[in-house]
């Protein structure tokens, strides 16, 4: 006679795991402690005007005001940076940049940042005008285009 192998019922559930890292607020899919993280915590410094922008973006997502402050051109600086509670930056996205390089000593990123307003979507326009204080690049300000 046959030996017949009792089979056992498996209920198949998911692993329980955390959410996937959904990368950098810049934009880059590396995880933010090791993209703009580093920059914040002043581990390195932005070695592009655009690298700077991303970081800045970031920054704004966190709401980090002393990064925002400490990579602001000392001569437009202002006093504090104010956030509005009901605004959330969601998504960067590089348009154009004009020098910015490691080999140069200004550059310009123009870039339209996504974000939500008391649930309202929405998008910022600018281009950005970058330079070097100090051998660090810096942001000087920056126009909006409607």
């Amino acid at each position: 006679m046959a030996r017949r192998t009792a089979r056992r019922s498996h209920t198949i559930r998911p692993a329980a795991s955390r959410p996937a890292d959904p990368g950098c607020p810049c934009g880059l899919p590396a995880a933010y402690d090791d993209c703009c993280g580093r920059l914040h915590r002043g581990e390195a410094a932005a070695a592009t005007a655009e690298q700077l922008m991303r970081s800045r973006f970031a920054a704004f997502a966190r709401r980090d005001e002393a990064y925002l402050l400490r990579s602001w051109h000392r001569d437009t600086r202002p006093a504090s940076v104010s956030f509005d509670p009901g605004t959330r930056w969601e998504r960067l996205e590089i348009l154009a940049t004009k020098d910015g390089s490691a080999f140069h000593t200004e550059g310009t990123v123009e870039f339209r940042a996504h974000f939500t307003d008391a649930g309202h979507a929405g998008a910022l326009h600018e281009t950005s005008r970058f330079t070097r204080q100090d051998g660090a690049w810096v942001y000087v300000d920056g126009v909006i285009d409607a």
